[in-house]
């Protein structure tokens, strides 16, 4: 899938320019500690220029974001079309490991900024992608312990990726133990079948 931006185009080679310029940024003073004229000076070009492809700051970082939400959602779809709530947290808990490991260092950054956290509550395609994911996790009528548990393990990702005594671990053993920990999470233990004597 193609990102797009909110015309429905895909992005043209000054905005991709303008959105790698800003994930650097972002990556290295946060969201909230990053100007649009930061994002100008770091591109070598005036204000003016970021204006002509986003008016604020917040239209900038859902702009920068819609790739990954765009995964997401491939996520989700990908995991709603298989069969059984097992198979559908396996797929779905796969897809968003491997992804959010993929940008570990942007996801950490975006998911403790206070800018990015207030773009989640208010923006309403965000808003409705972190409602499916949740809702998909989570399983259908699911209990207060099930909510918890799928919140916990969303929110608990950021510790160890973005923790200064994890960074030396290599993407394959981080997503590896994340699953296991997701599987934990996420997945009820099946029952033993085995029959115990008396």
């Amino acid at each position: 899938m193609t990102a797009t931006v909110g015309d429905g185009r895909p992005p043209g080679p000054g905005r991709t320019r303008l959105h790698e310029a800003a994930l650097r940024l972002f990556a290295e003073h946060g969201i909230s500690g990053t100007s649009l004229q930061m994002i100008a000076d770091e591109m070598g070009v005036t204000k003016a220029a970021v204006y002509h492809h986003y008016k604020t700051k917040d239209e900038l970082v859902v702009g920068v974001v819609a790739p990954f939400l765009d995964r997401v959602l491939e996520i989700v779809e990908a995991a709603r079309a298989r069969r059984g709530r097992r198979a559908q947290v396996e797929t779905a808990l796969t897809g968003l490991v491997d992804l959010i490991v993929e940008v570990r260092r942007i996801y950490v950054v975006a998911a403790v900024d206070p800018v990015f956290a207030h773009l989640q509550e208010h923006h309403p395609r965000m808003r409705e992608i972190g409602e499916e994911l949740r809702e998909l996790l989570a399983g259908p009528d699911a209990d207060d312990e099930r909510r918890v548990a799928t919140v916990f393990f969303l929110t608990g990702m950021v510790g160890p990726l973005g923790d200064e005594t994890c960074r030396d671990i290599p993407d394959d053993a981080l997503r590896g133990m994340l699953m296991d920990i997701g599987r934990r999470f996420l997945l009820p233990r099946r029952a033993s079948r085995v029959v115990r004597c008396r």
